[in-house]
């Protein structure tokens, strides 16, 4: 893909996102690897719903800022997920509601944040790890991702939103969707004697699909 379509791509999905409410105002943010290694990154303080391909953010394969407006002040994050996963091509952060509020429960699980409703949020994300509150734009929170080795493609922040990681742009976004509307799902079922998936139809899942899950 050349430069100039995934600047496009970007652009396009993240309109997308902010089209359907998974995110808001200036909040969010979007990365994506070039052919050379570098990184196309939304600016600061831009909304999803109106981002400038010839604006963004770029990075040489160093990690040197080359050219478009100031990046993101969560790049310490982004860069962990780039520098732990070799198989990173994209990273998504949202703001998105119900994913935001299901990690706000008292039971919210640490190790496995979404419940086994159904089986494509086991088959795109894993299992999700929930990490506790940080102040935007801390660097602890790129810390707390390198800390987990690579080993999980998804996390949510607490009081905060999710972030992904993705082969591509087009695969992080269909992940970070699928997140937030499994937390839409646990939280309409709360309550409820809902028969969620066994360990193992879970197990299943995980063995078909070779999907990491025991990280």
């Amino acid at each position: 893909m050349t430069e100039a379509h995934l600047r496009e791509q970007i652009c396009l999905l993240a309109k997308s996102l902010f089209d359907r409410g998974l995110t808001h105002g200036s909040t969010g943010n979007i990365s994506a690897r070039t052919e050379d290694g570098g990184l196309l990154v939304s600016p600061t303080g831009t909304s999803f719903g109106r981002l400038d391909p010839g604006r963004l953010s770029r990075f040489d394969a160093k990690g040197m800022l080359v050219s478009g407006d100031k990046p993101t002040k969560e790049m310490p994050l982004h860069s962990a997920f780039y520098d732990t996963r070799s198989t990173a091509g994209a990273v998504v952060h949202l703001h998105s509601c119900h994913s935001v509020a299901l990690s706000m429960m008292p039971d919210a699980d640490e190790d496995n944040f979404l419940p086994p409703l159904t089986p494509y949020a086991i088959m795109k994300l894993g299992k999700v790890k929930l990490l506790p509150f940080f102040l935007p734009g801390d660097p602890k929170m790129g810390d707390a991702v390198r800390g987990l080795a690579g080993k999980r493609s998804a996390i949510m922040l607490a009081n905060h939103g999710p972030v992904v990681a993705g082969k591509d742009v087009e695969a992080a976004c269909n992940a970070i969707e699928e997140l937030e509307e499994t937390a839409r799902l646990a939280l309409l079922l709360r309550g409820s004697e809902a028969n969620i998936l066994s360990d193992d139809q879970v197990r299943t899942i995980v063995t078909n699909f070779n999907v990491e899950w025991e990280a």
